[in-house]
């Protein structure tokens, strides 16, 4: 449902409502709105069988730092430098998984923005798979990406799902206060 649908359908029934009363109803409505829309539409959590890396790999920890220039090149890698195929092409522009070529795969693509997914996958896993794909999935192996590159590219998946709570979390709280001044002036 559309917001200001939601919004005049909320306007009409809400007339006679106490200001306290309509002020929990909104409340409500956006938690519950994005909630769904934001945290959990699309594939989130994705259930995967993915085969382990060895444990020298699964256990390492990426060594650079999360700094502005490390993400910058980890999305410009992840957006049009990767070879054989950027990764926005079947991970999405938002990393959601929802690509141009995500369509038909299966499983589909990972989605980087879904915190419940990514989080539990160690650095040393997601560093084993780029290196080498995932077989049974589209994933391809990236063998001419530098260590540091593929490094890189795992900061901005990470800066992914953080980025999308964060959103998620600024917008709930600035929507919650503007309803709540406007109910204030009624």
């Amino acid at each position: 449902m559309r917001w200001s649908m939601m919004m005049n359908i909320f306007e009409q029934s809400g007339r006679g409502l106490c200001s306290h009363w309509r002020a929990i109803v909104v409340v409500s409505l956006f938690v519950i709105f994005f909630s769904y829309s934001i945290l959990w539409a699309g594939d989130c959590p994705q259930p995967r069988n993915t085969k382990k890396a060895p444990p020298d790999i699964y256990e390492m920890v990426n060594p650079l730092e999360p700094t502005v220039e490390n993400v910058l090149e980890g999305k410009a890698i992840y957006e049009e430098k990767a070879k054989p195929l950027a990764c926005r092409f079947c991970h999405g522009t938002k990393g959601d998984g929802r690509g141009p070529m995500a369509f038909g795969l299966n499983p589909s693509p990972r989605n980087f923005t879904c915190a419940r997914t990514i989080n539990d996958v160690p650095d040393g896993q997601l560093f084993w798979i780029i290196r080498n794909g995932s077989s049974g999935t589209g994933m391809p192996a990236f063998l001419k990406l530098e260590d540091e590159e593929i490094w890189q590219v795992i900061l901005y998946l990470r800066k992914l799902a953080r980025s999308r709570i964060a959103m998620a979390s600024r917008w709930l709280s600035f929507c919650i206060l503007e309803r709540c001044r406007q109910l204030k002036m009624d």
